[in-house]
């Protein structure tokens, strides 16, 4: 890591975590943060509370460093990133990082050697509309996290979409350059 990150205090496990690490595009990162904020209509009405880290310290971060400054947080069970991608594309995809993939202290050493072997994914796009479902079933353990990295493999811009939300795709979503 280049630097020592600075310390995530959450005030609400139940608010998604989401930092900002690309800050090329200002006006993509006000969409996404109101994207997020936004309440959801119907029958699932509610505060879309969130947890956004803006602090330049964070931005050009890898993965791998955010889901280790992350882990110090043990209720965390996933981090939402808002990188080049998420500021490129027009569906707005954060990086979602399973922080639960690393939890192997009771594995069966059979098992433990099948995921050796095939490490599950670590990693998802998801829509800015989808990161409160996504962060509620990973916190509640009512979904793993290779069942959303299914769900992206089923969407053709290879997101995960709130399906109670009736969006349509915006477009496909760009690769991170080099």
């Amino acid at each position: 890591m280049r630097q020592e990150l600075p310390e995530i205090v959450r005030a609400d496990e139940w608010a998604p975590l989401v930092i900002r690490t690309d800050y090329t595009d200002d006006d993509a990162w006000r969409e996404v943060v109101a994207a997020l904020e936004r309440a959801v209509e119907g029958e699932r009405e509610w505060e879309a509370a969130v947890h956004l880290v803006e602090d330049r310290r964070w931005d050009g971060i890898t993965g791998d460093e955010a889901l280790a400054a992350a882990a110090r947080d043990e209720e965390l069970s996933v981090v939402f990133l808002a990188d080049e991608v998420t500021m490129r594309s027009p569906v707005r995809p954060l990086l979602a990082l399973d922080l639960g993939a690393d939890d192997d202290e009771d594995l069966d050493p059979v098992y433990y050697e099948e995921l050796i072997d095939s490490p599950p994914p670590r990693e998802v796009r998801v829509a800015p509309d989808a990161v409160h479902m996504v962060h509620a079933n990973l916190q509640l353990a009512n979904v793993d996290f290779p069942e959303f990295v299914e769900d992206a493999a089923a969407d053709p811009d290879g997101v995960v979409r709130d399906v109670t939300a009736a969006s349509a795709s915006p477009g496909p979503v760009p690769r991170p350059g080099p």
